[in-house]
C-alpha cells in the first residue's frame, strides 16, 4: 500500500483522491484473498460521519476564517510599522519585529503559508531596503512564518488532537510553553547574531529621527493590542471552559469581523476573498481527511497494524528507542509529505504502538508538531522556503534562502532534543493519587480517670 501511494504521488495526482484509490484497490484485492468481508468497508461510511459530528473538527473552518480575515483587514502590516519604529533604537529592532509579529500573525492565521507569505510580502522588503544581509532576512521570515505551526489555537494542533484522540485544551496549554521557547531561541539567535556578525545588521538609526518613546509606545500598544488581545481573549475563554473550541472560533470570528468594521479595513471584497480562500483550504482538508480514514481502515483490515507493532518491537531502549526512530523517521518523510499527509496517514498507524508503551499521548502530540515544523524549513524541499521564494525579490538567489534557514532549523531540531530529554516542559508535574485503601485514623487515648470522676 505504501509503494502504491509513493508512485502515484511521484506521478503528480493529488493526494487526497491518491489515498482514496489505492484503498479502494487494496480493499478489493483484501475481500478477493479473504482478509475481511464486503460489509467491513461499511465502516468507512461511519468513520465519515463521526467526522461531521466532531467538536474538534468544527473549530478548523472558524480559526481559518478568523485569521483570514484579519490577514485581509492588513493588521498585521500595522503591527510591523509600529513594533519597528518602537524597537527602532535596538540593534536588529526589525528582525525582532518580525519574530514577534510573525509569532502573533501565526497565532492569528494558525496556517504556515498564510503566515510566511504575509510576512514576506510585508517585511522582507523593509528589511532588505534597510540593509539586512538576505540570509538573515529571508530566514528571519521563514522562521517566525512557520510558528504558526506550534502556536494556539494553531490548525495543526486541532489536527493532531483529532487524529491522535487527545483533548484539544490538553494539547493548547501542552504547546503554550514550547513555543514561547522557541520564540525565546529565535529572539537569542537575532541577538547573538547582530554582535558576531555586525555586517549582517544595519547600524542604528539617528535617534534625532525618532519620535519619542511615548508616541512610538502608543502607537505600538493601539496597533498590536487589539490583535493580540483577541487571541488572548479566544484562548482564555477555550482555556477556562468558558467557552468550546468551536465556540472560541466563532467569538474569534466575530471579534475579527467588529475589529476589521471598526478599523474601515473590511469591505465586502475583501470578504468574500476571505470566505473563498477559507472554504477551499477546508474542503481540500476533509477530502484528505476522508481519503485518509479509508486509507487507516483498508491498512487494519489486512493487519497492516500487526505488521508495524513487530516492527517496533525489535527497537531498544523502549519508550526513549520510539520516540527517537519515529522523530527521525518523520524528519525525513517530511522531505517528500507535507504535514497534513503525515498527520492523516502515518500518525494513525503509530498511535496504538505509542499506546501500548505508555506514552503520554499530548506529549507525543507537541512533539511531533514541534518536529513537523521542521518540514517547512528543511531545504530544498521546505513548503515555507517555496512561499518566502514566490514572494522574494529576483535579486535574492535561492541559495541565500536555504543558507539563512540552516540555523532556525538547527534551533528547531534542539528543541525536539529538549521535549524529548525534559517531558515536563509539555506535560504538568503529575500528583500522586490519594491511596484510601489503607487509611488510619488514630483515636485519642483513653482517659480512664475522667470516666471513673465521670
Amino acid at each position: 500500500m505504501f509503494a502504491a501511494l509513493a508512485v502515484a504521488l511521484l506521478l503528480g495526482f493529488p493526494v487526497a483522491f491518491s489515498v482514496a484509490a489505492v484503498a479502494a484497490v487494496f480493499g478489493v484485492l483484501g475481500i478477493a484473498g479473504g482478509h475481511f468481508q464486503p460489509a467491513f468497508l461499511l465502516a468507512g461510511t461511519l468513520r465519515i460521519e463521526g467526522f461531521f459530528h466532531n467538536d474538534n473538527l468544527l473549530a478548523i473552518p472558524l480559526f481559518v476564517f478568523m485569521g483570514l480575515l484579519l490577514e485581509r483587514t492588513g493588521l498585521a502590516a500595522d503591527m510591523l510599522r509600529a513594533l519597528d519604529e518602537l524597537l527602532a533604537a535596538v540593534r536588529g529592532g526589525m528582525a525582532y519585529t518580525v519574530v514577534l509579529v510573525g509569532a502573533s500573525l501565526s497565532a492569528l492565521t494558525g496556517f504556515v503559508s498564510a503566515a510566511v507569505i504575509g510576512l514576506g510580502l510585508i517585511a522582507l522588503p523593509a528589511m532588505l531596503r534597510q540593509g539586512y544581509d538576505a540570509r538573515l532576512a529571508t530566514g528571519v521570515v521563514a522562521a517566525s512564518g512557520t510558528l504558526a505551526q506550534i502556536l494556539p489555537p494553531s490548525l495543526v494542533l486541532i489536527v493532531l488532537a483529532e487524529q491522535l484522540e487527545v483533548p484539544l485544551m490538553d494539547i493548547f496549554r501542552g504547546a503554550m510553553l514550547p513555543s514561547a521557547l522557541l520564540v525565546l531561541m529565535y529572539l537569542l539567535y537575532i541577538f547573538f547574531a547582530a554582535r558576531w556578525w555586525p555586517s549582517r545588521v544595519p547600524p542604528l538609526p539617528s535617534r534625532e529621527l525618532l519620535r519619542p518613546i511615548g508616541q512610538r509606545g502608543r502607537a505600538a500598544l493601539v496597533a498590536a493590542g487589539f490583535p493580540i488581545g483577541l487571541i488572548l481573549l479566544v484562548l482564555a475563554s477555550v482555556y477556562f471552559g468558558w467557552a468550546t473550541p468551536s465556540e472560541g472560533g466563532a467569538v474569534g470570528v466575530t471579534g475579527a469581523f467588529v475589529l476589521g468594521l471598526v478599523r474601515r479595513k473590511l469591505d465586502l471584497a475583501r470578504l468574500r476573498q476571505a470566505m473563498m480562500a477559507a472554504g477551499v483550504l477546508c474542503s481540500g482538508l476533509l477530502f484528505l481527511l476522508f481519503g485518509a480514514s479509508f486509507f487507516t481502515l483498508v491498512f487494519r483490515g489486512i493487519d497492516g497494524q500487526v505488521w508495524i507493532e513487530s516492527m517496533f518491537q525489535h527497537l531498544p531502549a523502549g519508550q526513549l528507542g520510539f520516540l527517537v526512530f519515529i522523530n527521525i523517521a518523520i524528519f525525513f518523510i517530511a522531505f517528500f509529505l507535507d504535514f497534513f499527509e503525515i498527520a492523516f496517514i502515518v500518525l494513525p498507524l503509530i498511535a496504538p504502538v505509542a499506546l501500548k508503551l505508555r506514552i503520554d499521548m499530548t506529549w507525543l502530540a507537541v512533539l511531533l508538531a514541534v518536529n513537523l515544523q521542521t518540514s517547512f524549513m528543511h531545504p530544498p524541499f521546505g513548503i515555507a522556503l517555496y512561499n518566502l521564494r514566490s514572494v522574494t525579490p529576483v535579486a535574492v538567489p535561492t541559495s541565500q534562502i536555504y543558507r539563512g534557514a540552516i540555523p532556525f532549523l538547527l534551533l528547531q531540531l534542539a528543541l525536539v532534543a529538549l521535549l524529548i530529554a525534559f517531558p515536563s516542559i509539555v506535560l504538568k508535574t503529575p500528583t500522586a493519587p490519594v491511596n484510601i485503601d489503607n487509611v488510619e485514623i488514630p483515636m485519642p487515648p483513653k482517659d480512664d480517670g475522667a470516666l471513673e470522676r465521670k
